[in-house]
């Protein structure tokens, strides 16, 4: 990103450039940026968006021929085309003599980085990736959104509001426009209101509904499971969604047994290292027997679903009941 900022900042662009990865806020962010360094902001003559599949690569390559009508650059911006997962060689070849007067911006959520296409924007421009963003950086990046309407929050809080409502930096900003109204006529931000206000991500819920059965809270378990139904979360959804959860526990106790730290687990795991760190705690409430008997009962429970030997609602609550119950 370093030097994305940097070609924005100097006005020195690229000819070809490519953001990608699961960050959909900061893809959007700099799209927007580049679009407004490479074009006046009303010039819509030289501007062209394709999205989706289907999209003809040989049209690309024509409007790119075209000269740019009174300005220095043609704009041709491309959107989860999936080019980078499939070969388009006509635009890899294309893209290493196009023209001084195109600039071709890419976004993509996934790329193959051994793809003809990727290594040719990679050479004529940048190709940048635009992940999830660790927690130092939210923070920052929270602190500053804050500051900015004249508002404080705690690093505590600002902690607490990742907790609940994630690290997708584009729900983040809906969750805070949301504080900021709700605290109108105050100054700081507080955890009440972000209990108040904001939308816990499910996945969190079915962190805690697991959390709430290793510590034999059989109340709050079932407690978490009724808000899920209210929610018009599907039962089975909710049985899946505990399956994953246990199987990700498990894999991350084996990981920690294999001697490997927070980083090594969340990348192999595919976890955000953040979130990483509460599956390795919550994995200590269990051991790897325990974490293989309960998914084996999960999936029996789906297969009695399934030929109709048992209520999908009730299962799924007996399943939370049995393994929530407090030890005799």
């Amino acid at each position: 990103m370093k030097t994305l900022n940097e070609d924005i900042k100097t006005g020195n662009l690229k000819g070809a450039y490519l953001l990608y990865g699961e960050e959909a806020y900061l893809k959007k962010q700099y799209k927007d940026r580049l679009s407004k360094a490479v074009l006046k902001e009303d010039d819509r003559m030289n501007y062209a968006y394709y999205e989706g599949k289907g999209i003809n690569p040989a049209e690309l390559i024509d409007l790119a021929e075209t000269m740019p009508f009174f300005a220095e650059r043609r704009l041709i911006v491309v959107e989860n085309s999936g080019f980078f997962k499939n070969a388009v060689p006509e635009l890899a070849d294309y893209i290493k003599i196009m023209p001084d007067s195109t600039c071709f911006l890419f976004v993509e959520n996934e790329v193959d980085k051994r793809g003809r296409i990727y290594k040719a924007v990679k050479n004529k421009g940048r190709a940048v990736e635009l992940k999830r963003q660790d927690e130092k950086t939210l923070l920052y990046w929270i602190a500053g959104n804050v500051k900015r309407e004249g508002k404080q929050i705690k690093e505590q809080t600002a902690k607490y509001l990742i907790s609940k409502t994630g690290d997708d930096m584009e729900k983040l900003v809906h969750e805070l426009e949301k504080l900021f109204s709700y605290t109108l006529n105050r100054t700081e931000i507080t955890a009440e209101d972000i209990d108040a206000v904001c939308t816990v991500q499910i996945t969190n819920q079915i962190f805690d509904m697991v959390e709430s059965v290793a510590m034999k809270k059989q109340k709050k378990a079932l407690e978490y499971y009724y808000d899920l139904l209210a929610l018009k979360e599907p039962p089975m959804r909710i049985l899946y969604l505990l399956s994953r959860q246990f199987r990700l526990l498990l894999h991350v106790k084996e990981l920690q047994k294999k001697g490997c730290d927070k980083g090594m687990i969340a990348k192999t795991a595919g976890l955000h290292p953040f979130v990483a760190g509460k599956y390795m705690q919550q994995s200590k409430s269990f051991s790897g027997r325990e974490l293989r008997k309960i998914m084996e009962d999960a999936a029996d429970i789906e297969e009695m679903v399934k030929t109709g030997r048992l209520s999908d609602r009730m299962s799924v609550e007996l399943f939370i009941v049995k393994y929530s119950a407090a030890s005799q």
